[in-house]
C-alpha cells in the first residue's frame, strides 16, 4: 500500500500532481540568480498575490521575485500534503528563511499556504496566505517586542 502525496477531491487531472511536484522543487532551489526558472512552472499570464502585493504576467512576477529575493541568504520550504479539487490546489508550507535585514540573518520560520490554479500543466494563479507579522514585524528589533507582547496578550 502506498501513501498518497496529495489528497484529491473531484475530477482527476493528471497534470496537476506533476505540476505540484515541479512547483515544490522550484521553490526549494529558487534564488535571485535563477529566476528564469519561473517560466518552467508559471503560465505567461500568471496572476500572483501575497500579503505584500499582487502582479499579473510572468515578467511582472519575475520582477517582483527579484525584489523579494534581493537580500535573501537562503530560503527553503517544508511542504505539507496538497489538497486538490480539479485544477485548484491548496498547498501548506513552512518557509525557513535567512534574510540579511531580518534578525541579523538568523533563520526564521513562517507558516503559510499557497492557493494555486493549474491550467495545461502550468500555474496560472498563485496566492500565498501567511502572517506578515510572523515574517517581518515580529522580527524587527523594537517593533518585534511590541508585536510579540500584543500577540501574547491576545492569546
Amino acid at each position: 500500500m502506498t501513501t498518497a502525496s496529495a489528497i484529491e477531491v473531484g475530477v482527476k487531472n493528471s497534470a496537476v500532481p506533476a505540476t505540484i511536484e515541479h512547483f515544490k522543487a522550484l521553490f526549494n532551489e529558487l534564488d535571485k540568480g535563477n529566476l528564469n526558472k519561473l517560466q518552467e512552472v508559471y503560465s505567461e499570464n500568471i496572476r500572483f498575490q501575497d500579503p505584500f502585493g499582487q502582479v499579473a504576467g510572468l515578467d511582472e512576477l519575475t520582477h517582483y521575485f527579484a525584489g523579494a529575493y534581493r537580500n535573501v541568504i537562503s530560503c527553503r520550504f517544508e511542504f505539507g500534503s496538497a489538497v486538490t479539487n480539479g485544477s485548484s490546489v491548496a498547498l501548506p508550507w513552512v518557509m525557513k528563511l535567512r534574510h540579511k535585514r531580518i534578525r541579523g540573518g538568523r533563520e526564521i520560520s513562517v507558516d503559510g499556504i499557497s492557493h494555486l490554479e493549474i491550467e495545461d500543466g502550468r500555474v496560472s494563479f498563485h496566492r500565498d496566505y501567511f502572517d506578515a507579522g510572523q515574517l517581518l514585524y515580529e522580527n524587527l528589533p523594537a517593533l518585534g517586542r511590541i508585536v510579540r507582547w500584543i500577540k501574547g496578550q491576545a492569546g
